[in-house]
């Protein structure tokens, strides 16, 4: 920790600010006292949490229409770890690296991991792409991949994930997402059965090279690149295919990748009843898979599926649960997003640590709706903010990272040392 940054500028920062926030804290208990809550064990669960940073959302997002890249930005997967270890010094949350292969491939697996270790970082979950063709690939994704009607795809397909795990075991990690773009543009196009046959064909031979102690996570979209049908398109074929696979294959849940007005909260706890929630890619959204900053759109559904994760780790029905964001930030810094979305998930979580449980279930069972609502508005309407920048200042990181990252200068210091990039923008006629 803090090879990026002086630990003594990050001190120096936060005397400038310390004595105001002790008076805020200090409001801040009074007001949840009333509660009858302890409020070291919330610090505790707070201080112990962790979200991880995507490899590829340190870098500038886009879309068909082009990119607009940032001086300074990050050109290899050593750069973006730099990028991930001032985020974390910062914010003290952000611990873990998610990888995407074979966007990140290296060399020497060794050498990456103990790069990583230096910054304080670990890695968490590993991606696999088959949503796109390289230079190297014999065969195209274009129709699929995982559930191609040609077999040698599958192969391909089959073998890039299973080299994604044995990737992950030199690195550390013990988890493996899939994603897969397979489906369909126009109607008649696909068999919708057997393309989810040849999907659970498929997953079977990547779920057998699974270490014991791994897990795999599915998961799905409803539309995009194909806007006629998705194979794993719901909550409902991602949970089927993890049941017919195993007890180490879960559900993943990328908030972005629901139909508009879909209760996501309800999904979290439904797949929590079934043993099947395995993890949670965070954005936001407002009309599809916007990829947008967490909480910057909906932060009280954000509330309503922590709701449902505390309420549920209370009664000790929750699996461990992998927490990342996968976002893409196609006008500011990357950085700035993901210190703010990773503060608007603690944010989210810290409330529903102020909801007591018991009585909401009391309530819940007299049918009293308004009793309810309201107990759950109570513990989103208050302030945690002074909490946050607490916990952040006994452990060490920015009080106001956002304020502290730009008077460092990063991105203008970094751009006299990292090659600048261009993309070539799309013309669309």
């Amino acid at each position: 920790m803090f090879k990026i940054i002086n630990k003594n500028q990050i001190e120096t920062h936060n005397k400038k600010y310390i004595n105001n926030l002790k008076k805020d804290y200090d409001f801040f208990i009074r007001k949840v006292s009333r509660l009858k809550i302890n409020i070291n064990n919330i610090k505790n669960e707070l201080m112990n949490f962790n979200i991880a940073i995507p490899s590829w959302g340190v870098e500038t997002g886009g879309t068909r229409f082009g990119k607009f890249p940032l001086k300074g930005e990050p050109n290899n997967i050593f750069e973006k770890i730099e990028d991930c270890a001032i985020i974390n010094d910062l914010i003290g949350i952000t611990k873990s690296i998610s990888l995407h292969f074979p966007w990140d491939n290296v060399e020497d697996y060794k050498e990456l991991r103990e790069f990583t270790k230096n910054y304080g970082l670990e890695f968490d979950v590993v991606n696999s792409n088959t949503f796109e063709d390289l230079d190297n690939y014999k065969h195209s994704y274009k129709f699929g991949s995982l559930t191609h009607t040609n077999k040698n795809v599958r192969d391909e397909a089959i073998k890039l994930n299973i080299d994604c795990i044995k990737k992950g075991i030199k690195l550390g990690s013990k988890a493996l997402t899939v994603w897969i773009p397979d489906g369909t543009n126009y109607p008649g196009q696909q068999d919708f059965s057997k393309s989810l046959d040849r999907y659970i064909e498929s997953m079977k031979k990547i779920y057998a090279k699974l270490p014991s102690n791994w897990k795999i996570f599915i998961e799905h979209k409803p539309f995009e690149p194909g806007f006629y049908s998705t194979v794993i398109n719901d909550w409902g074929s991602s949970y089927y295919s993890a049941k017919t696979l195993g007890e180490k294959a879960l559900c993943l849940i990328d908030l972005g990748h629901h139909l508009p007005n879909t209760n996501i909260e309800m999904i979290v706890s439904r797949l929590i009843y079934l043993k099947k929630l395995g993890g949670f890619h965070f954005n936001d959204s407002k009309y599809g898979d916007d990829d947008l900053d967490s909480g910057s759109i909906n932060p009280f559904m954000l509330f309503l599926i922590f709701n449902e994760l505390t309420s549920a780790k209370q009664k000790k029905h929750l699996n461990s649960i992998s927490y990342m964001m996968d976002q893409s930030h196609n006008i500011t810094d990357p950085i700035e997003s993901l210190i703010l979305s990773a503060i608007e998930i603690h944010r989210a979580y810290a409330k529903s640590l102020l909801i007591d449980h018991k009585i909401l279930d009391k309530f819940q069972k007299k049918n009293d709706a308004i009793f309810c609502l309201n107990h759950l508005k109570e513990a989103f309407n208050i302030d945690v903010t002074p909490l946050l920048e607490m916990i952040r200042y006994e452990s060490g990181n920015a009080i106001h990272p956002i304020k502290f990252y730009r008077n460092l200068n990063y991105r203008r210091k970094k751009s006299k040392t990292r090659a600048e990039k261009t993309y070539l923008i799309n013309k669309i006629i």
